[in-house]
């Protein structure tokens, strides 16, 4: 058993009620508290610009409700044409590779079932995934948000660079290769 701890969460019996409306089943014992905060990003195959506003609207959602009923916990989803950004709050029992693969590999499945694209829909295999620290939510939050207006001035790759730079990942592909 673990205790889960979400943040503006009231508690209702054994559930927390999120501000959104979205209850959260929590179990308590003697484990202490967990909250682990994730920014995920990953492209579209060959990052193709093929999410429109429209697409995006509806993919988004639907992330959202197959998240929910997975117990995935996304605390914000938004994007550009080629890629996306999720927020999320892992539970003790999750991990991001099993997190991604699902979320991913969902989308994928229904975004090809309903046919929202003109050729079969593919994410790209890999993600990018850091921890967010309690303090930096709201700022990721707004980042996530503004993602059309941010990508008016900078594309996607330019954008992956200075992430792969910010949080290292550059230095630790130098040493590997």
């Amino acid at each position: 058993m673990f205790t889960l701890y979400i943040p503006s969460a009231k508690a209702e019996g054994n559930e927390l009620l999120r501000p959104s409306g979205l209850r959260l089943k929590y179990k308590i014992n003697d484990m202490g508290y967990t909250k682990m905060w994730v920014h995920l990003v990953w492209a579209t195959k060959r990052r193709e610009p093929v999410l429109d506003k429209g697409i995006r609207s509806k993919l988004f959602s639907h992330i959202r409700e197959n998240a929910r009923t997975k117990g995935i916990y996304i605390d914000f989803v938004n994007g550009y044409v080629d890629h996306i950004h999720v927020l999320i709050s892992l539970n003790a029992d999750q991990t991001i590779a099993k997190i991604v693969q699902l979320i991913k590999g969902e989308s994928s499945f229904w975004m090809n079932k309903h046919r929202l694209t003109s050729s079969k829909f593919e994410w790209q295999d890999d993600y990018f995934a850091v921890s967010v620290s309690e303090s930096g939510i709201n700022k990721v939050r707004e980042y996530i948000k503004n993602q059309e207006q941010h990508h008016a001035k900078k594309t996607f790759q330019q954008e992956y660079d200075e992430f792969m730079e910010k949080y290292g990942f550059e230095l630790l592909q130098e040493s590997l290769g």
